[in-house]
């Protein structure tokens, strides 16, 4: 500012400072680390060090909120919703140092992106449930309800926000898993870019008609709350291995016992073996009778299959 418009510096601080206090700047960092960003632009990064005292709604109103106040508020609650929940997520489970933030506005999308550099959102799973496989700590995060501390926590937040936006994406660990457009996506991703820990990713058209009620709504009711899940079988298994035996079907039925509707998803499983379906339809459906059990995206092996074990429970 001093060099553009011929002042000195001093007073060139004394501007900034006024529009930092005025809310049109925002400021972040401090001495020489820090930067100024437009309130109402488009674009704004930050690193945050984890210690007591910091506050996932403090960072969201005084970084984050400034820059979307003039879209629309279903918008502003969808954007609220998942930042608070996944950077206190990194606060409260990551057990690392720095969480890196960046929002960006672009191509009539809002994409905001939460990294942190501690043990892996997977990898706290994995150890947390003795767990063979980073797969199976998918599995049992996409089903909601679950969290590795669950004095604090109900589990329900990854659930939620990977609904609510148009696009949600974690990669840790090497495995990149993507919920979109109510399907949902696993690959293997180098991740030398960040290191250790986890990223994730969320984005929402600026037109969107959605709202976290409305989201939420789908999966639960006033009387038992959040009810209904939906289950990516081919997580409880390799991509090599069938689904054939009464232990892959106990580590796909863990902590479903928590809701009332149980919706599994065959996409990707190419044939199940009678014990599997026994063990899912007749004997957790004996255990926990209040429990209904629905099933989609079966192809036509696996659904000759679960309806000859229904015909033979029947």
């Amino acid at each position: 500012m001093a060099q553009k418009f011929g002042f000195s510096r001093q007073r060139a601080h004394r501007y900034i400072a006024r529009e930092v206090k005025n809310g049109n700047i925002i400021k972040i960092g401090k001495t020489n680390k820090t930067r100024y960003f437009l309130a109402g632009g488009k674009h704004i990064e930050f690193n945050v060090q984890i210690e007591s005292g910091l506050a996932e709604d403090r960072v969201w109103s005084q970084y984050v909120k400034p820059m979307i106040l003039k879209y629309p508020n279903n918008i502003q609650k969808i954007c609220a919703y998942g930042f608070t929940e996944i950077f206190n997520n990194a606060i409260d489970h990551s057990g690392g140092t720095t969480i890196y933030t960046d929002i960006e506005i672009s191509n009539n999308n809002i994409i905001i992106t939460i990294i942190d550099n501690g043990v892996g959102i997977f990898q706290k799973i994995q150890r947390a449930l003795n767990l063979q496989s980073v797969r199976e700590a998918i599995l049992h995060l996409s089903k909601g309800k679950f969290t590795t501390d669950p004095s604090k926590h109900t589990g329900e937040g990854i659930f939620f926000t990977s609904r609510i936006f148009d696009s949600f994406s974690i990669l840790s660990d090497d495995m990149f898993y993507t919920f979109k457009d109510r399907d949902w996506f696993l690959s293997s991703e180098k991740r030398e870019s960040f290191g250790q820990g986890t990223l994730i990713k969320m984005l929402v058209a600026l037109d969107s008609n959605k709202t976290p009620k409305e989201i939420m709504d789908q999966f639960s009711n006033q009387e038992i709350g959040f009810g209904k899940t939906i289950v990516a079988v081919a997580l409880s298994a390799d991509p090599n291995d069938p689904h054939v035996s009464r232990s892959q079907a106990k580590r796909l039925l863990m902590g479903l016992e928590k809701f009332k509707q149980v919706v599994l998803d065959f996409k990707g499983v190419e044939s199940i073996g009678q014990a599997f379906v026994d063990e899912v339809f007749r004997v957790f459906k004996r255990e926990h009778p209040q429990i209904d059990i629905q099933y989609v995206n079966a192809n036509d092996e696996v659904d000759n299959m679960i309806k000859r074990g229904l015909a033979t429970e029947n």
